[in-house]
């Protein structure tokens, strides 16, 4: 089968109003206006390093609704997979300004979004099966009991297809009803992946090892063909089915600016140069380049690459 696509992603995309000076979101006049959404990094990543992408949603029929479908114009991301609610608005966000790199209050008015009302109507043979990977993150997972049962039998699906999955567990444990529930229905989509790409803190949660090794096995054991970890200012670990394994030394960053989306950029990183075939090693230590990239601007997105910029 001839694939016009080589990675799709589903998720919620949101307009996010960024402060333009610090201290608390209610005394801040100025904001700049940006879209945000993990699923939507990844995708907007994947497409400035010249890959093929689509990005499945629901968006309302709103000005922000609009605002996200110029922006994966602007971005030449596939937007054949993007519904347009009549009855539910675009979520929205704010964000405050921080420096000397602490993480910044984020403010979520998403509740009944069009984006939470995913369902595996959403779900449509001919679009997904013209893609040859399928990236999920946790936060699409958490948004309804209907959009996680889309990422469900999409996994099942395109892995019957013989495509390639990866998972970002990307926790939001607030959009859940229990932590028990998230973690038995994260590791269920986990387990479907072939590339698992958790956060050391999150894979303690998801697995309750705690040592990377212990959290890699955890997967493997159920049929995870690779499992990467973000270990902080260690860098990245990893471990495959076959027993390889090893570190990756981070990217030093003098300047951190705005700590939101460098995990998405780790996922740019890793998948793009595993789907060019690149072992993982190369691919963990572009994950963590673009990592330290998306760190030194404000904003989840401004600061991936171009493969120009990237310089490989």
């Amino acid at each position: 089968m001839k694939h016009s696509l080589d990675v799709i992603t589903i998720g919620e995309a949101m307009a996010m109003f960024v402060a333009t000076q610090i201290g608390d979101v209610a005394d801040v006049e100025h904001f700049i206006k940006r879209v945000a959404g993990a699923e939507l990094n990844v995708a907007t990543g994947l497409a400035r390093l010249g890959l093929k992408v689509g990005w499945v949603s629901r968006v309302g029929n709103d000005s922000f609704g609009r605002f996200v479908l110029n922006s994966l114009k602007k971005e030449g991301i596939d937007a054949c997979g993007v519904t347009i609610d009549p009855q539910h608005a675009t979520g929205f966000q704010l964000k405050s300004k921080v420096e000397n790199g602490t993480d910044p209050i984020v403010e979520y008015f998403r509740k009944g979004s069009a984006a939470s009302h995913l369902s595996v109507a959403d779900y449509h043979d001919d679009y997904f099966a013209s893609a040859r990977h399928l990236h999920l993150s946790g936060v699409a997972a958490a948004l309804s009991a209907s959009s996680y049962a889309l990422l469900d039998h999409t996994a099942r699906t395109m892995k019957a297809q013989g495509k390639t999955l990866s998972f970002d567990p990307n926790l939001r444990p607030v959009l859940w009803k229990s932590e028990a529930e998230m973690v038995e229905k994260l590791n269920q989509l986990a387990f479907q992946a072939d590339w698992v790409l958790p956060g050391l803190k999150e894979g303690m949660i998801l697995t309750g090892q705690q040592t990377p090794e212990g959290i890699a096995d955890f997967y493997l054991n159920q049929g995870v063909k690779a499992v990467v970890l973000k270990t902080g200012a260690d860098g990245a670990w990893y471990k495959t089915a076959s027993g390889e394994q090893g570190n990756v030394a981070p990217v030093k960053v003098d300047n951190v600016v705005d700590t939101v989306g460098a995990g998405d950029g780790f996922a740019v990183g890793v998948i793009s140069a595993l789907l060019e075939g690149r072992s993982l090693h190369q691919a963990v230590t572009r994950g963590n380049k673009i990592g330290a990239l998306a760190i030194q601007v404000q904003g989840d997105s401004e600061g991936l690459p171009t493969r120009e910029a990237l310089g490989e």
